[in-house]
């Protein structure tokens, strides 16, 4: 049996509460959550070599602003899909990520 999360909450701007069937609690800072967004693109962005140390990255507005998670919905009863203010919406966080990294974290 999946452990399944019992009680999601933002505990401040910067801190996901994932309380967990089997009563252990994690806390996720949601800079970590978004750096290790499962999806395609970021999973290949971190496997890309670094750019040239002249080259500067031009912000999108949206990224200039203190990330926070604008939305966040079930996907069936094995995942959830996380919407972050920095306009990024394509990661699906299953529930095993969620605990593994959790565990890690702790």
């Amino acid at each position: 049996m999946t452990l399944q999360p019992t009680t999601l909450t933002l505990l401040d701007d910067q801190h996901l509460q994932i309380v967990w069937s089997d009563d252990v609690e994690h806390v996720y800072p949601l800079r970590t959550l978004r750096e290790r967004c499962p999806c395609a693109s970021c999973n290949e962005k971190r496997k890309a070599p670094p750019p040239p140390s002249t080259q500067l990255n031009v912000l999108a507005p949206e990224e200039t602003r203190p990330l926070a998670i604008a939305q966040m919905n079930p996907m069936g009863r094995y995942a959830y899909s996380i919407h972050f203010s920095d306009g990024h919406d394509t990661g699906l966080f299953t529930l095993d990520f969620l605990r593994a990294l959790g565990e890690e974290l702790a």
